[in-house]
């Protein structure tokens, strides 16, 4: 959220094992002869949440928004522009090699393509104990042990050991994936869209597998997603991004029961009902998601804003928290959590 968000900022507390506090990450735009800076992509642009021990928060948004980019900077695969993450009350981008080196097992990514994310060279076993060879994370006389004990968990036979990714499934190969990351007893987990490229009966297999290895190791998950109907399934908070802004946070059933942003409620408008006799109103959001090299000025929401008032041309909205653990990043609202138009009634 904007980073005047006091109650984000709060001292180390233990319930939380990852804090982010107003994260940038801008990429530079290079042009001409001699390669100068021209100007910088804001990917993401001053956002902050928490994801408690053991629970599950969902980032929505459309393709472009920064979703991934969140994630991978949280793991430092990216180095961030400004901001912190603090892992177990840690600064990970503070953090030297040694120190950087330490923290890579139990800050483990699930990467979105099953079919690209494996070596084609390296058979599963390899896949999956490479890191945990390499972390020591388990003495060697047990590392065939843990290896099978990880492979049952995660739905694969012993006997897959000496099989190569082709060999697989697409439903089997994320499986892997999610093996290699939970060889090596994780606390934190990035979830890159795990389920986008399968069949929907197998992505439920995935969610379940996911939900079931939480439950008896306490992994807390970032759960990167569009598809809202699979957050509300896995999660316990849900973040909305949009154009490299976090816009709206809550739990999972505020949020779906009672959507604030107008993004938010245009793009809950839009997931499907399994009812033919039910009919949603269906909310249309004009043009395009604008280009972040050159955010709109104020509101950066406010070319497509049905509810668009003169303020969110020019001025940046604030974050409000209109109920406990509620929070907005709109002009709709004030200090107080109220509207502030009688026209943007119909917004709730």
């Amino acid at each position: 959220m904007a980073k005047n968000n006091d109650s984000m900022e709060t001292k180390k507390d233990n319930r939380y094992v990852i804090e982010v506090k107003n994260l940038k990450q801008y990429f530079p735009i290079k042009a001409g002869l001699m390669q100068k800076v021209v100007g910088h992509v804001k990917a993401v642009d001053d956002i902050s949440f928490r994801i408690e021990r053991g629970k599950t928060m969902g980032l929505v948004g459309e393709s472009g928004s920064g979703k991934t980019t969140v994630g991978k900077t949280m793991l430092r695969l990216n180095e961030a522009t400004s901001g912190k993450v603090l892992f177990n009350g840690q600064d990970v981008f503070a953090a030297n090699r040694s120190e950087l080196r330490a923290l890579r097992p139990k800050m483990q990514m699930i990467f979105q393509d099953p079919y690209s994310s494996l070596s084609p060279r390296m058979p599963i076993s390899e896949i999956i104990g490479e890191a945990v060879r390499e972390h020591n994370i388990v003495p060697p006389s047990e590392f065939e042990d843990h290896l099978e004990k990880v492979m049952l968990q995660c739905g694969l036979q012993p006997y897959h050991k000496d099989r190569y990714p082709h060999e697989f499934s697409g439903g089997q190969r994320q499986r892997i994936c999610v093996a290699r990351s939970l060889a090596l007893n994780p606390e934190f987990v990035v979830c890159d869209e795990p389920v986008s490229a399968l069949d929907v009966s197998i992505q439920a297999q995935i969610i379940n597998l996911l939900e079931e290895l939480q439950k008896s190791n306490g992994i807390a998950y970032l759960f990167i997603s569009h598809d809202l109907s699979v957050v509300q399934h896995i999660s316990d908070y849900v973040g909305v991004m949009y154009l490299g802004d976090l816009v709206e946070y809550s739990d999972k059933k505020s949020l779906f029961a009672n959507p604030l942003h107008p993004y938010t409620q245009a793009l809950l408008s839009a997931v499907p009902v399994p009812d033919p006799n039910f009919k949603m109103n269906r909310i249309i959001l004009e043009g395009s998601i604008p280009s972040p090299a050159n955010p709109p000025k104020g509101c950066k929401f406010h070319t497509r804003c049905p509810y668009v008032m003169d303020v969110c041309k020019t001025v940046v909205p604030q974050t409000r928290e209109i109920e406990p653990g509620h929070m907005v990043v709109c002009h709709l609202y004030d200090e107080q959590g109220t509207l502030v138009d009688e026209k943007s009634e119909k917004a709730i």
